[in-house]
């Protein structure tokens, strides 16, 4: 049978609008192409044909502590009549892992996942996951100048209902697919924040992604660079890198790198970025079940040495952790602001011939200093957190990254601190 095959990382979740596609050219062909004939007619075939996916690269060995072959039996001795039964029983099947993040997908939720993250969606403009432990539909990140982003949603909501119909115990492909629809219909959401109970009416719209923006700003050290990035997309990289020469070429003295808020993407865009920071030593290692089976390094090719300040907070997650975290381990930067979301998991997306797919965990990410990026996330070497009402008034006012943002203001605090540090050792290794 002949599948077709994602490796990638999908820590984003799932993006209301937009989703992880194969347009950074990571799509795969799975090997082998005996016939599909027999699938029509069989779903029992397709059964089987997730199962086996699940035997050959799940990362829990155990399979949640669940006799894996005996649940193939258990699934193989039931007649299905209709591809819908057997959809049925492959989401029975895989809620016996326990992992919210492996999950079956009919073609109308895979057709979902495969929105571009290039350049243009559609949707109200925030990043759903969901909580391993309770189920629970949770809000990585809204993205920024979008319907949630302007109402004021936040990193770290709960969604309670969508639309009248409560979210308890509903999947995520179920939840997209309600809040997804055509620019200029509305849909209504209700919100959970710690105690508050909140209602939203977003109207869906056309959303332009801009990855990476950069500017220079003036501090009591001289010109700091400053680089947002709210995605790890197909071109984050190249943007970053472009940002970088920008910058070194209006001469500033120091960096802040900016992932408050950014859900994740493509783990080489991650990869690509911290290359361009360090010179020598470990970025990232994923780990499966058999054990570590990349460790990726390092180019000594970085486009720049000055300091560097990254902000993070509950809404950076996957491959902003990947890149926080390599950076922090590698003592190349230092992060001021929250801890981050935790979500550290390598899925592997298998189309399946009827155009429905899987998506299976297939590894976890390790930060250079073996921390479980999942289990952990990422504490910043300087805290300083925030209230609601203040990331509420910051998103609204469209005050990201200035003074009237705290965590940006304290960001320039430690940067210029490093400045003159690294100054004042410039001139001590001149001097001798």
């Amino acid at each position: 049978m002949m599948q077709r095959k994602w490796p990638m990382e999908l820590a984003r979740g799932v993006a209301i609008g937009a989703t992880i596609t194969a347009a950074a050219g990571l799509l795969a062909t799975g090997a082998g192409k005996q016939s599909w004939a027999g699938l029509k007619e069989s779903p029992k075939q397709m059964v089987d044909e997730v199962w086996q996916i699940i035997y050959r690269d799940y990362v829990d060995a155990s399979f949640n502590k669940t006799d894996w072959r005996q649940v193939r039996q258990q699934y193989l001795s039931r007649e299905y009549s209709s591809k819908e039964e057997a959809y049925k029983a492959i989401r029975e099947m895989l809620e016996k892992l326990g992992d919210p993040y492996t999950r079956f997908m009919d073609p109308r939720q895979f057709a979902n996942l495969r929105v571009d993250t290039s350049g243009e969606l559609t949707g109200v403009g925030m990043q759903l996951a969901q909580e391993e432990k309770t189920d629970r539909l949770v809000v990585i990140a809204p993205i920024e100048d979008t319907p949630a982003a302007r109402a004021g949603i936040l990193a770290q909501d709960y969604i309670v209902s969508i639309d009248g119909k409560s979210t308890k115990g509903m999947d995520i492909n179920e939840a997209v697919s309600l809040i997804r629809g055509r620019p200029g219909t509305t849909v209504q959401l209700v919100i959970e924040r710690g105690k508050q109970t909140l209602d939203f009416n977003l109207k869906r719209e056309r959303i332009e992604l801009h990855a990476v923006r950069q500017e220079v700003r003036e501090t009591p050290t001289g010109k700091v660079g400053y680089i947002r990035m709210t995605q790890f997309n197909g071109n984050a990289s190249q943007d970053v890198r472009e940002a970088i020469r920008k910058l070194e070429a209006q001469g500033v003295t120091g960096y802040i790198l900016d992932l408050r808020s950014n859900p994740g993407g493509l783990l080489q865009s991650s990869i690509d970025i911290a290359r361009m920071w360090m010179d020598k030593g470990t970025i990232v290692s994923t780990v499966t079940r058999v054990g570590e089976a990349e460790r990726y390094e390092a180019s000594r090719r970085p486009l720049t040495d000055r300091p560097l300040v990254i902000l993070v907070d509950g809404g950076s997650a996957s491959a902003s952790e990947i890149l926080a975290g390599a950076l922090q381990d590698n003592r190349r930067a230092t992060l001021v602001g929250t801890k981050t979301f935790g979500k550290g998991l390598v899925q592997s997306v298998r189309e399946l011939q009827d155009g429905s797919g899987v998506a299976v965990t297939i590894a976890k990410y390790l930060t250079p200093s073996g921390k479980d990026i999942n289990k952990e996330g990422i504490v910043p070497d300087v805290e300083i957190t925030l209230t609601d009402e203040q990331r509420e008034k910051i998103i609204k006012d469209r005050a990201i990254g200035t003074p009237a943002d705290p965590q940006y203001a304290r960001a320039v605090d430690v940067l210029t601190d490093l400045v003159r540090k690294n100054s004042n050792a410039v001139r001590q290794g001149s001097a001798r």
